[in-house]
């Protein structure tokens, strides 16, 4: 006789697991669609910032009209003000100027401009033919200041408290939509803190 006629059959499953068997792969079914549910319903273009709420780290840029003087983040305590990352070889940059141009005529907010990575040279002929809405520009050509920013591209807007602390990122072209529901609000509330 073989020891594998002796050996006993297995124990009949209990209805437990038995329901286990058929309910563990309807849960993981059921929590892969949660997830992806979740994942499609975020928007792309909401980049968090850890920046959010915290003091906007300490930089002092060369202007861009003028290399001989600085500007820093220490010139504009005591404003609420906007900081927009752009280059003139930043397409989507063109995009959302119309819309910076405007609001720089309303005099709402002081737009510092972040001219990122760009030649001097051409960041000037870029603002000579589409507008100069900036109050100032600087100039950050090797990128050091972005980094500690967290750009992740062109162009992204801070707005910044009285304070000098962050409390908004705005990833991509302002629209004007954007400006009128989002920026102002967040501007004329900050304003009067």
């Amino acid at each position: 006789m073989d020891a594998m006629d002796t050996a006993s059959p297995a124990p009949p499953a209990t209805p437990l697991v038995r329901a286990w068997r058929y309910a563990l792969p309807l849960v993981i079914f059921f929590g892969l669609v949660w997830f992806l549910w979740k994942g499609l319903s975020l928007d792309p273009r909401e980049i968090p910032s850890p920046l959010v709420n915290k003091p906007a780290p300490a930089f002092v840029l060369p202007q861009l009209h003028d290399a001989g003087k600085q500007l820093g983040t220490a010139d504009m305590k005591g404003k609420v003000w906007l900081l927009n990352v752009w280059g003139s070889w930043c397409v989507s940059c063109r995009y959302e100027h119309p819309v910076l141009n405007a609001l720089a005529k309303q005099g709402v907010v002081p737009i510092v401009g972040f001219n990122w990575k760009d030649k001097p040279e051409d960041a000037k002929a870029w603002l000579a033919k589409f507008g100069d809405p900036y109050q100032v520009s600087v100039s950050d050509l090797d990128g050091r200041v972005a980094i500690d920013l967290g750009v992740y591209g062109a162009p992204e807007t801070f707005v910044i408290d009285k304070a000098g602390m962050i409390r908004y990122k705005h990833t991509g072209p302002i629209n004007e939509e954007t400006m009128r529901e989002v920026l102002l609000p967040i501007i004329r509330d900050l304003n009067k803190a």
